[in-house]
Parts: C-alpha cells; structure tokens; sequence
C-alpha cells in the first residue's frame, strides 16, 4: 500500500505540471484508469481535455494515438483493415488507432453511429474482429472520448448502449482567475506538456488496476451502494436507471477512488464522489421533466440526499 500510494502521488503530481487546478478531476480519470474503465469527456472546446489524456499517456509511459471523428469516418479507419500483399499473394491486417494504450476519440459525436459502434467491441471486450479474425489491443487499454454539450449542429448523440460502455461521464470545467494565470506564467517558456516525463511503465499500471480490485469492500457499503443504484430504477423522474452494469462500474471505481487516496479499503464518501460521475449519463430522465430544465445529475443528487450514509467508518477496514 505504501509503495501504491507514493507512485499514485508522484502520477497526481506529474499530470498537475499540465493540468492546473483540476486536482479532483484527475483524480476522478485515474480512478477510471485504474478500474478498467474508458471516460467520456463533455466539455467545451479549450479546457484541456486532449492535454488530459496526453498527460496521462505520457506519465503512464504508454503510447498515445488520437482519432479526430468527422462524419467521413469509417469503422475501418479506427479498427483497421485487411490489405492485400502483392507480393505474398495475401491479406495482411494493417491496424488501426484503437491498437495503442490510450486512444483519444476527439468529439465522438461527429461520428457516425456506424462508427462509433467500432468502439464497442474494443472498449468492451478488448479486443476487435475484422473480417471474421479476433485481434487482441494492449494491455492496458483505455479510450477517453470528448464531445461538446453546446454544438449539437452535424453531431450523431450516441445511444445508451455505447454510453453504458464508459465507466464515466466528467466535466473538467473553466480554470480560476488564479489558475489561468498561473497557466499563462507556465507557457511562457513552451507547453509543459513538451517536458512532461514518463514516471512508469505499462507494465506498472496494469499491476496498479490488479491491486485495485483486491481493496476491501464491507458488507455496509456494499449494500449503500446497491441502494443507490436501485433508487435509480424506482425514480418517478426516471424513465431509465442503472443496470447491474451501472453497479459494477461504481463499485470498481470507488475501489479505485479508495487506492488514490491511500486507504486498502471503501468508505461510503468514495461511492457517493463518483455517484454522479458514474450513473448521469446511465440514466434517463422523463420527458415532462426534461422539459422542466431538470438534469440527471439533479436527481442523482437528490437521491444520494434521500439515502442515510453509514456513519460507522472505522468497521470498513479488513479485519
């Protein structure tokens, strides 16, 4: 746990050398790193998510590949394409981007359902088929995509069954007046993001993800956590809530939340953090209260508000 702890602080201290003032949010993309897990990004244009995922690459020491989607995209042009070799007499598999460690799906919605379905396979299963042959991707495999929640002219919203794929759904947000300045100050010489250093291998995080799924989790929190989802599904504002894989994803995330923080074990505040992160975009509200300006996030807060907390934090710890 020691040696978790100081590598998870030196991973938080490296990305922050890029990424100012967004502490909570790093950690939340780690948390889904570390659980096996891909991360939606949906933000404006210019807060930094593509140096996100770079900087995350880069500490991890994995390689980084990145797929701007327009509706021209074809699945092959993400997945990959058998090419015949002349002089074989032969197809020979050329892969595509999604063969790499951290794949950038830049505004994911200017894609083609056609398209975005390529991903499915591949953030799901880890693997991808072309042309009736199965071809495994690295190890570790993760796929943070971004889209705009304003500019919805020429866009394709991706549906729920490709939603569900990501673990999360976050925000980074605007920068403070004392952040941006200090962000300017920072690019004064160059982007930092050009001196950023490996601080890992590979190798490393895929140990780190097998460590997070042996951190402890009580009986009592268990049970929080299922409650939470299960409120989801009885919600008069909601006309979706969370599958069984929606608990998944919440309990291995606050696994993984749990890990960065420097605890073998989960407190209920781990899963009430990612609560909204991980069911938002997983479920569905009513029409009648879409049309009152209501939000996913509002009843997922709501609900979280209406669920008792145990408060008895030191019987979480393994015996």
């Amino acid at each position: 746990m020691a040696s978790f702890n100081e590598i998870s602080a030196s991973v938080i201290a490296n990305i922050e050398k890029v990424i100012i003032g967004k502490r909570a949010q790093v950690i939340t993309v780690l948390s889904a790193v570390l659980a096996r897990g891909h991360v939606l990004l949906e933000d404006v244009p210019g807060v930094a998510k593509t140096m996100l995922a770079r900087s995350i690459a880069i500490t991890f020491g994995c390689e980084f590949k990145r797929v701007q989607c327009t509706p021209d995209l074809l699945p092959t042009d993400i997945t990959g394409v058998s090419v015949f070799n002349q002089k074989k007499a032969e197809f020979e598999f050329m892969q595509g981007p999604v063969f790499t460690n951290v794949l950038l799906a830049d505004e994911i919605n200017r894609a083609t359902p056609r398209t975005q379905s390529a991903l499915l396979e591949a953030m799901e299963e880890r693997q991808v088929s072309v042309d009736g042959k199965t071809h495994i991707l690295a190890h570790p495999f993760f796929v943070l995509a971004t889209q705009n929640p304003v500019e919805q002219e020429g866009t394709f919203p991706l549906p729920e069954a490709q939603l569900d794929r990501f673990l999360m759904r976050i925000s980074i947000g605007y920068p403070d007046f004392r952040q941006e300045s200090e962000m300017l100050d920072r690019l004064r010489g160059g982007h930092p993001i050009n001196s950023l250093k490996p601080i890992l291998a590979a190798a490393t995080v895929a140990q780190m993800q097998e460590y997070v799924e042996k951190v402890f989790v009580h009986e009592e929190v268990k049970t929080y956590l299922l409650k939470i989802v299960h409120n989801t599904r009885q919600n008069f504002k909601l006309g979706l809530g969370g599958s069984p894989r929606a608990s998944i994803a919440l309990y291995r995330s606050a696994q993984a939340m749990a890990a960065l923080e420097g605890r073998n074990y989960v407190i209920p505040d781990d899963v009430k953090k990612l609560a909204e992160p991980v069911l938002s975009h997983r479920v569905i509200l009513k029409p009648e209260y879409r049309l009152r300006k209501e939000t996913t996030k509002t009843v997922i807060e709501e609900i979280l508000a209406s669920i008792e907390v145990p408060s008895n934090i030191g019987a979480y710890r393994p015996k």
